[in-house]
């Protein structure tokens, strides 16, 4: 399946995520995303060395930035279970604009065609790193990496295309 492009419908599937009362829920990604501008990016793994010190970072601290911009809901996506999802999302203290959503299974990822094969590194079937501007479930900007990079799908990229 060809990565998911700019004026692309982005496929539904349901992630798993912890609430503010710290309750498991299953969530749709329409029902985050229908009617909204959201920003949803992906990394390969939860307190992976980029992803937790580059990306996911970039994101917190652009947070309000993006929400004075429009932007509704921030949407991070890892083929991790939720409850690494939930231990990693405290260990950002500022992160309360940002929910840390688990595709266990790469489901969603599959659906997206952003998977990315690591198994060579013991990684097993991951997430590429992306970020996207979606307005009413279309995409409007798709910030894809190629391998380990990252140089287009942070917060100040996403900025870029509001």
């Amino acid at each position: 399946m060809p990565p998911i492009a700019v004026g692309d419908k982005i496929p539904d599937g349901t992630l798993a995520h912890f609430d503010e009362q710290d309750q498991k829920q299953e969530v749709s990604i329409h029902s985050l995303a229908s009617g909204k501008k959201v920003v949803i990016f992906g990394v390969p793994g939860a307190f992976t060395p980029t992803c937790s010190m580059q990306h996911v970072p970039s994101f917190i601290e652009k947070s309000e930035e993006l929400k004075s911009k429009g932007v509704e809901e921030l949407l991070l996506i890892s083929v991790n279970d939720p409850y690494v999802m939930k231990a990693w999302r405290k260990s950002y203290p500022d992160a309360k604009n940002v929910k840390f959503l688990a595709d266990g299974s790469a489901s969603y990822i599959h659906a997206l065609g952003l998977q990315l094969d690591l198994s060579e590194k013991g990684l097993g079937i991951r997430s590429r790193r992306f970020a996207m501007l979606v307005d009413n479930l279309k995409v409007v900007a798709a910030n894809i990496e190629e391998g380990g990079e990252f140089t287009v799908s942070g917060a100040n990229e996403i900025l870029k295309a509001l």
